[in-house]
């Protein structure tokens, strides 16, 4: 079982998410999304309850999600251990009912569910531990 971060330590994940999000953002900046992907990806979801953290950690993903627009590429570059992870934020990005998000969501799933098969799908909604 994860181990969760107690509050106080807080600040220190707001911290490295926001180094996470400059890391991002230049990556973008050089058209590198999967790249940007992967980073934002990395150390997620933080192991804290702290709903602040995930926010801003969902606030960091969807601008890499977004930014993806060749989806067939992504996964010729994408490692397989991002997959499941990657399932839980387009689940959370299908959550906020935004038009814009839901369809990058929708096309990012179903690339996803051919490569990573029901597996990736069930394992990310099984697991309540580590949430987005």
């Amino acid at each position: 079982m994860a181990e969760f971060v107690e509050a106080d330590n807080t600040e220190a994940i707001i911290t490295r998410i926001e180094h996470k999000s400059r890391k991002i953002e230049s990556l973008l900046k050089q058209y590198k999304p999967v790249e940007a992907l992967k980073t934002a990806l990395e150390g997620s979801p933080p192991k804290t309850k702290d709903e602040r953290c995930k926010s801003a950690n969902w606030i960091v993903v969807h601008r890499a999600i977004m930014a993806i627009k060749d989806v067939d590429s992504l996964f010729s570059s994408l490692d397989p251990e991002y997959y499941d992870i990657l399932m839980k934020y387009l689940y959370r990005g299908l959550s906020t009912g935004d038009r814009p998000t839901c369809d990058q969501c929708l096309r990012i799933h179903e690339k996803l569910t051919e490569r990573a098969g029901l597996g990736c799908i069930l394992r990310s909604l099984a697991d309540k531990v580590n949430t987005v």
